[in-house]
Parts: structure tokens; C-alpha cells; sequence
């Protein structure tokens, strides 16, 4: 147990009755009813009181319940105002601590999610207040295509760099079209961003760049307008895959019945969205009960995790660094029945892909797919990503882990309904 586990940080006196009956509730959805009553140390009659709001949870239950909640279920239990209170943030009387309000917000000079939260809701709720505060700075800029302009186009972009003479000329087109000569203000801002021609947004974008490695704007003047002035969306072109649910199906019935490893392989595949590769590391290092601390986010936990009243489990799998990513596999009860026969077995990937291709079956590959497509219509975007480990497309930090975490167990049961609906449940010709 860590020296300073997160419980320790909670003052439990601060919380309300609703909240402390909610914990008591989730500990005992946890622990199940008998264990709850041993480990908290209560009677029966006490607890039913305590669950139907009879009785108020007395201060030392709540401590000790605690102790069995990981803390990213405490955040999903305890929202808003009741969890401020919680961390002493906003006193008893009332009063908000900006002592430790501001150490929070010094956090966005290392946390990338957080500043980026921060600056949203600045500029969605103080539009006013910052236009005023950089009205000054906004003032005495003026819009000029010049040579080092395009200079910095072409080589000295962070990103992407213009190197298309046509698209060169194209920009400067626009520039002297629609900005050449006009001084930077929240009216040329509004001007820009709702212009007909989307183009010009990417051109003022370059050159508000350019003014901030000039060092002609400070830095909170760039954060706001590259934050207020979007780029040009892009179509993208969509490559369609040709899988039907009913071979989805087909496929499972036949490996149900013909090859009861490989049937574990691709349920593993559709139900976490895993890459082959990493449904067979898991078969073959299955280890259920050994501890593991996740880096990164302070989180310690057993590797598997299961919600046996919502169905399904997640198990650990930490595979990290040049290889491709897989935190999290997520998988049903009867999957992990499954996985609780075969652990420990290796198997060739190759083997698995020539006797799909034999039997002609869907292949391997398109399993993720397929989860893809159906996770995204049961839980939000955000979410499927984590659960799918695609980091390369979700930036997450040490503080949105846990809460990525929580939601996707929350959203999860979703989509097993609709494997069950859609694929499971599914007849095959």
C-alpha cells in the first residue's frame, strides 16, 4: 500500500448524506453484502440503514469504505461541488482555498490536457474580459505580406511546411484579398471565421504563426486566437472494408464449433478491439492475479479486473514503448472462461490467419474493425479510442487517465448489448 494512499486526502466530514450512502453502495456492489458487513465491521441491521437513508453514515464507516475503492470510483461517485468540498478546496463555511486553486492552475504549465481545458473555458465564458485585456496588444498589428512571410512558410514552420509554389501564390491571393493591410482585432477575428472561404482561416492561422516567432504577439494572444480561429477541415477519403455482421457471425459459429482457441482468439479481438498480436500475448501471458502499479498514473491494481454484475472484465496488458500500444483488454465473463481454459498456450499468428483463409473466414485483421465501427455507436469517440488503446489519435494525461478509465467501464456494458444483438445473437445461412 502506497505511504500516502488517495484516501487519506479526503475529508470525509465534508461530504453529505447522499454521497456517503452512495459509497456504502458502490463498496457493497463491490464486496458483495457478507464481506462488506465483516470488512466495515457493521451489523446487518446498521448496513440496511445505512443503504436506505434511514441512518447517516457515520464518519469512521465512510474511512474504512473507502479503503476499498480505487480513487477514480470515488471521482465517479463523489461530481462538482461535493468532491471540491471533499479535497478542501471550497471550506465548510463555504469559502473556496485559492491557495490551492491556484496551485491546480499552475498545473497547465505541464499538463497539456488541462491547458488546453483551461483555455477553452476562458474563452467560451470570458470572450469579453480577454478582449479587453488584449485589445492593447491586438491594436498595433497590421496584416502585411512580406518576404520573410513566405520565407516562414516554406522553412521555418513548425509542422508542415509550404513548399507548393501554386499553393504559395494561392495564400498570397488570398492574403491580399482579404487581410493585406487590415489590423489584428476581435472584428477581423469574427471576419475570418465566418468567411465563405474556409482557406482564409488556415492563411490567417500562418500568419498569426509567424507574427508570435517574430515575437510581435505575446503568448496568451496566440494561445487565444489559434484557439478561436479553427483550421480548414479536411474531407477525408474513407476507405470501405468489406465486412458484413452476418460473416462476422459466421465466422464465430464455425471457430464455436471447429476451434474453440481460435473462437477465444477472435472474441478477445471483436470484444477489445485487440490486434491479433496482442489477443495472442494475452492467451499466452494470461496472469490474473499478479499486482501491477500503471506508469504514469499512480494507479496500482490487479491486473484483471472484473464487474461481474455488469458482465465483463479488463485485464492489463501495459504493452508500451516502439511496439504498438495495448493498455487495457477489455472482455466478457464468458470470454474470460474461455481465456481461463487456454492460458498459458502460444499460438502462431500465421496459423490463425491460414486457417481462416482456409475455411474462408473473416480474417483476423478485420475484427478490430468491426469493433471500431460498433464501439463508436454505444459509448463516445473518446472513449472507444482508450478502450482500443489509440493513442496515436488521443493524447491523454496523468489526470484524464483515471477518468478515461472510469468512463469506458461505465460505457463498456453498452457494447456487449450490441455484440449480443448484433453478432452473438445473429443468425447464420
Amino acid at each position: 500500500m502506497p505511504a500516502d494512499p488517495w484516501y487519506k486526502r479526503v475529508d470525509v466530514t465534508a461530504l453529505g448524506e447522499e454521497v456517503r450512502r452512495l459509497i456504502l453502495e458502490r463498496v457493497k456492489r463491490k464486496l458483495g453484502f457478507e464481506k462488506t458487513l465483516r470488512e466495515l465491521g457493521i451489523a446487518r441491521g446498521s448496513l440496511h440503514n445505512y443503504l436506505t437513508g434511514a441512518r447517516r453514515v457515520p464518519d469512521r464507516v465512510v474511512e474504512r469504505a473507502l479503503q476499498y475503492l480505487d480513487e477514480y470510483e470515488f471521482n465517479e461517485v463523489v461530481k462538482g461541488v461535493e468532491r471540491l468540498r471533499a479535497v478542501g478546496i471550497i471550506r465548510g463555511d463555504g469559502s473556496v482555498d485559492y491557495s490551492l486553486v491556484l496551485e491546480a492552475i499552475a498545473l497547465t504549465a505541464r499538463d497539456e490536457y488541462l491547458k488546453q481545458a483551461l483555455l477553452k473555458f476562458t474563452v467560451e465564458n470570458f470572450r469579453e474580459d480577454l478582449r479587453k485585456m488584449l485589445g492593447s496588444s491586438l491594436a498595433h498589428v497590421a496584416f502585411r505580406w512580406e518576404p520573410g512571410f513566405e520565407d516562414f512558410l516554406r522553412e521555418r514552420k513548425k509542422r508542415r511546411k509550404i513548399v507548393s509554389g501554386e499553393t504559395i501564390a494561392y495564400y498570397r491571393s488570398l492574403f491580399k484579398r482579404y487581410l493585406e493591410g487590415k489590423a489584428l482585432s476581435e472584428e477581423l477575428v469574427e471576419y475570418v471565421v465566418n468567411h465563405e472561404n474556409k482557406w482564409l482561416r488556415n492563411v490567417f492561422r500562418h500568419y498569426i504563426q509567424y507574427l508570435y516567432y517574430l515575437r510581435r504577439i505575446p503568448p496568451e494572444t496566440y494561445g487565444w486566437l489559434m484557439e478561436v480561429v479553427p483550421s480548414r477541415g479536411y474531407r477525408l477519403d474513407v476507405r470501405p472494408y468489406p465486412i458484413s455482421l452476418g460473416d462476422v457471425a459466421r465466422t464465430l459459429k464455425h471457430l464455436e464449433e471447429e476451434h474453440e482457441l481460435y473462437y477465444l482468439v477472435y472474441r478477445l479481438m471483436l470484444e477489445g478491439g485487440l490486434r491479433l498480436s496482442h489477443a495472442l500475448l494475452l492467451v499466452k501471458s494470461f496472469n490474473p492475479g499478479e499486482l501491477v502499479e500503471v506508469p504514469g498514473a499512480g494507479l496500482e491494481t490487479r491486473r484483471l479486473v472484473c464487474f461481474e454484475e455488469e458482465g465483463f472484465c479488463r485485464y492489463y496488458m501495459g504493452v508500451r514503448g516502439l511496439q504498438k500500444p495495448c493498455e487495457w483488454a477489455y472482455f466478457s465473463l464468458k470470454t474470460l472462461q474461455l481465456l481461463a481454459g487456454h492460458a498459458g498456450r502460444a499460438v502462431d499468428r500465421n496459423s490463425v490467419r491460414k486457417y481462416a483463409a482456409r475455411n474462408n473466414l473473416l480474417l483476423p485483421k478485420y475484427m478490430r474493425k468491426v469493433a471500431w465501427r460498433l464501439m463508436v455507436k454505444a459509448m463516445p469517440r473518446e472513449v472507444a479510442r482508450f478502450i482500443q488503446s489509440r493513442f496515436g489519435e488521443l493524447k491523454i494525461s496523468e489526470a484524464r487517465y483515471e477518468d478515461l478509465l472510469g468512463e469506458a467501464d461505465q460505457h463498456y456494458p453498452k457494447y456487449l448489448a450490441e455484440l449480443s444483438t448484433l453478432v452473438y445473437g445473429a443468425k447464420t445461412t
